[in-house]
């Protein structure tokens, strides 16, 4: 008897938090797991504490999804591009799912919370780079409104995990908020 394939998680099963201090050591764990892949960045390690990360991403985007029994499925967050305050409404971001979870929808319920919290703030855009062999994240991207805007062709020389000593290329993308960012609207 085959078992079933993992079933999208339901609407009603992915509960999305603002990430905490008490969820690092989880969100810690989730983020190796993902750079292990050699797919998710470039850093060969997490943040080694609570403070490296916090300090690192805006308090009032980070984002955390658990299923129905408290079980962490994933992260995301954001970093401020610039200081310059004329892209006061850019922001990096990153997402990393937990290996168990991917292909579920949890990206894409935390891709749309983290949309609408930069939205309502006044931010007009979401960017980041991807590897372009990680085919499940550049596929979420492009369903949640990026677009692929560049290729950097051989940026930097992978250090570490299964592609250690490789040059990789990466693909920029970006979303533009609809809403912020325009004439009636102003960064918060």
């Amino acid at each position: 008897m085959t078992t079933p394939p993992p079933q999208p998680y339901g609407p009603h099963d992915i509960a999305v938090f603002p990430l905490t201090e008490l969820d690092w050591p989880e969100v810690r764990t989730v983020y190796a797991a993902g750079i292990a892949t050699g797919h998710a960045t470039f850093e060969a390690d997490p943040p080694a504490t609570w403070t490296a990360f916090d300090t690192s991403k805006h308090p009032d985007h980070r984002l955390i999804a658990r299923d129905g029994s408290g079980a962490l499925l994933g992260w995301a967050a954001v970093t401020p591009t610039s200081p310059r305050p004329v892209y006061a409404g850019v922001v990096e971001h990153s997402i990393y799912i937990a290996s168990g979870a991917r292909g579920r929808g949890v990206g894409r319920r935390l891709l749309d919370e983290l949309v609408t919290s930069t939205e309502d703030s006044g931010i007009w855009t979401i960017q980041s780079s991807l590897f372009p062999e990680n085919l499940a994240s550049v596929a979420l991207h492009r369903a949640t409104g990026f677009r692929e805007v560049g290729r950097r062709e051989r940026i930097a020389l992978m250090t570490y995990g299964p592609l250690a000593g490789r040059w990789r290329d990466t693909v920029l993308i970006e979303r533009r908020s609809p809403v912020a960012g325009t004439a009636a609207s102003s960064v918060r």
